[in-house]
């Protein structure tokens, strides 16, 4: 059955049977407009859009990877604030020939993300497009917390990360050599797994600037570092080059330190933290933030990299 047969309304009814609530939720998806809980009187709140053929490839992610994928972005956004995921909303175009079964796994997808951080689809939208489109706004909780910005990074402060860094793209380099492995960046690039709870545990430890790494660590770092009015030094023997990367970037004649560096969709969290924070294992130190501007990465400027659109 495609969903033109099944119709908007049908569709609608479809996806919403399919979603699970969470305790934020106050009133979910049927009215017009969803009610959200939230312990702080504050809420976070970002948007993404994921277009096919630009964010996912139908032969390259299943439904369920391109769900997952939508949902984590976003959230990632969430925890980099240092705020706790609470609700998304999402907004789907698609083709009218487009077979259900693949929303049915999209929702499946959304689905079981939001489970991973207690979260959940309180509403959204359905339209018609030439491919499909993927409008997604997350809502989170501060609980409490101060919001963890761009602009806070101090001379003195040490630079750490948390999550992976380069594998998307490693991933992204496989498929697009035609290749379907090894099946471990290649899973990294159709679904990441960004470490969400390390976004709350580093506002509690005294963060004083944090981000997801979307677009790749200098450029992401980049954005603090001009936020923040600083400089920041990376340490080239502090970036973890992981074997798997090195026989990927072997076998493709590619250095993989430009993976880790450039490379984006991991949304690991990076941030930066007053000298002498104790940092749990889950946050690798990789630089120290100086006067200046700029990213370095060993006193040089890292060549312009990372994904930007229009560019």
């Amino acid at each position: 059955m495609t969903v033109s047969e099944l119709g908007e309304f049908g569709l609608i009814r479809r996806v919403t049977a399919g979603l699970a609530s969470a305790d934020s939720t106050l009133l979910g998806p049927g009215d017009d407009a969803a009610v959200v809980a939230t312990t702080d009187g504050r809420v976070v709140a970002t948007t993404d859009m994921l277009i096919e053929g630009r964010h996912f490839r139908r032969d390259w992610s299943t439904a369920n990877d391109v769900g997952h994928k939508a949902a984590a972005r976003n959230f990632a956004d969430i925890a980099a604030m240092g705020a706790v995921p609470t609700a998304l909303l999402v907004g789907f175009a698609t083709p009218g020939d487009l077979e259900v079964i693949w929303a049915d796994g999209l929702v499946a997808g959304l689905r079981e993300e939001c489970g991973e951080v207690g979260a959940a689809v309180v509403g959204g939208d359905i339209t018609e497009a030439d491919v499909i489109c993927l409008g997604i706004t997350a809502l989170g909780d501060l609980q409490g917390r101060a919001p963890v910005t761009l602009s806070g990074a101090r001379v003195g402060d040490i630079v750490a990360f948390a999550g992976r860094l380069g594998w998307a793209a490693a991933g992204f380099a496989v498929l697009s050599r035609g290749f379907r492995s090894p099946v471990q960046v290649v899973a990294a690039h159709r679904r990441p797994e960004p470490p969400y709870a390390e976004g709350p545990r580093a506002a509690e430890a005294g963060a004083t600037s944090m981000t997801d790494v979307s677009d790749g660590l200098v450029a992401d770092l980049g954005h603090i570092a001009e936020a923040s009015g600083v400089r920041i030094d990376l340490l080239g023997a502090q970036l973890p080059v992981p074997a798997k990367l090195a026989e990927v970037g072997a076998a493709l004649n590619v250095d993989p330190r430009l993976w880790v560096l450039t490379g984006g969709d991991d949304y690991a969290l990076v941030a930066t933290f007053p000298a002498g924070t104790a940092l749990s294992e889950a946050w690798t130190r990789i630089g120290v933030v100086n006067e200046g501007e700029g990213v370095r990465v060993d006193g040089r400027r890292w060549p312009a990299g990372g994904h930007e659109h229009f560019r």
